[in-house]
């Protein structure tokens, strides 16, 4: 294994915020603190129709994110204090035409850059062009076999071969140049995609990234997608059988807590989002994804297509979303869909607030992977 990823624990199933108590510390004080992740997607629009897209969930006004406003974002993160930006959200940010130039200006500003994507069209030019730039590179790929594939991802059967290809590329450019970047596979599994656990564990162990994550599907408050997680249980033998197929340079791991919590909080009040925000391919500011769609119009901050991001994140309506959603005024049990992409960054804070754990001494331990990446 090349770059970093021989040294450091890859964790994959957790959070990192322990890691930075400075901005804990500044925020248990009252400060306006900078999100430490941004997670967000350069375009609504997506080349793919996979069975379980959440994205279909979170409909709003679409905008255009040019070169400029992208750019202007980017800078206004950085001088801010953000330190990671993830394109992941809900499109395929990898078929926006800024793509490649908001990814390596980004790693220009010194901020780290990820990116979550079905992979199709990261042929060998525009991965020579990115990689370097990337602390990570996560493919969503649902099944290991072209014809599950193509019934799960909603593609034609031809696109899979395509994808694999493209891995194989990704993987040769990094050893090739001894890039940093960690090369992942996603798997988000459903009950009734029991039958690709294995094939797709088998798949990655032939192509060779850095890992497979196998990670439970988030429904919407109303069930909408209606995940059965009652549903896991029965394949957790699977489960276990697909991580023993890890070896010193492949990793397997199935995010077991999230899993296991069958779509359950331990918490009412949502305290990640200050931390972690999310960002819509239309431009969107809001806490979190789950807000996104139009009904949740009171938790809409602000557009970047319409507005600086220092402004928007400097503006008293972004801090009364986030004091509200931390308040008592709020249950995310009752008003969230399960799953967050701040779940395990609230359970960790919301333990903290009730003086259940304390912030551990980190000095001399070895920094974890993926640090900006909370």
């Amino acid at each position: 294994m090349t770059g970093m990823t021989d040294h450091t624990e890859l964790i994959l199933d957790g959070t990192k915020i322990a890691w930075h108590q400075e901005r804990i510390k500044a925020w248990e004080r009252g400060e306006r603190i900078a999100p430490i992740t941004i997670d967000m997607a350069l375009t609504r629009a997506c080349n793919f129709a996979c069975h379980y897209c959440y994205a279909m969930l979170q409909e709003n006004d679409r905008k255009v994110i040019n070169r400029q406003v992208i750019f202007d974002f980017l800078e206004d993160a950085a001088e801010i204090g953000v330190k990671g930006v993830s394109f992941v959200s809900d499109g395929e940010s990898t078929i926006s035409p800024v793509f490649v130039d908001a990814c390596v200006k980004g790693h220009e500003l010194g901020l780290s850059m990820a990116v979550g994507t079905n992979g199709f069209v990261l042929n060998k030019r525009k991965l020579e062009e990115v990689l370097p730039s990337l602390t990570y590179l996560r493919i969503n790929i649902s099944a290991g076999e072209r014809e599950r594939y193509a019934e799960i991802m909603g593609v034609k059967e031809h696109w899979f071969d395509r994808v694999c290809q493209n891995i194989r590329d990704m993987v040769e450019i990094k050893k090739r140049d001894n890039l940093p970047v960690t090369i992942g596979l996603q798997m988000v599994l459903m009950p009734e995609y029991e039958d690709q656990i294995l094939p797709l564990a088998r798949l990655g162990k032939e192509l060779r990234p850095d890992y497979l994550v196998i990670k439970h599907c988030s429904d919407n408050e109303d069930g909408d997608l209606g995940v059965d997680y009652s549903g896991y249980k029965p394949l957790y033998d699977k489960l276990r059988e697909a991580e023993a197929m890890s070896d010193d340079e492949y990793q397997v791991t199935v995010k077991w807590s999230k899993i296991e919590a069958e779509g359950t909080r331990s918490y009412q009040r949502c305290y990640g989002a200050p931390f972690m925000i999310q960002l819509s391919g239309s431009g969107l500011v809001a806490p979190c994804g789950m807000l996104f769609n139009e009904r949740y119009k009171k938790f809409h901050i602000g557009n970047i297509c319409d507005q600086r991001f220092k402004d928007i994140w400097e503006s008293d309506q972004y801090w009364e979303v986030m004091n509200y959603i931390a308040s008592p005024d709020f249950n995310a049990q009752s008003m969230c869909g399960s799953l967050c992409l701040q779940h395990k960054v609230n359970e960790y804070l919301d333990k903290y607030q009730k003086g259940q754990t304390v912030l551990p001494d980190l000095s001399g331990q070895e920094l974890p992977q993926h640090l900006d990446f909370i």
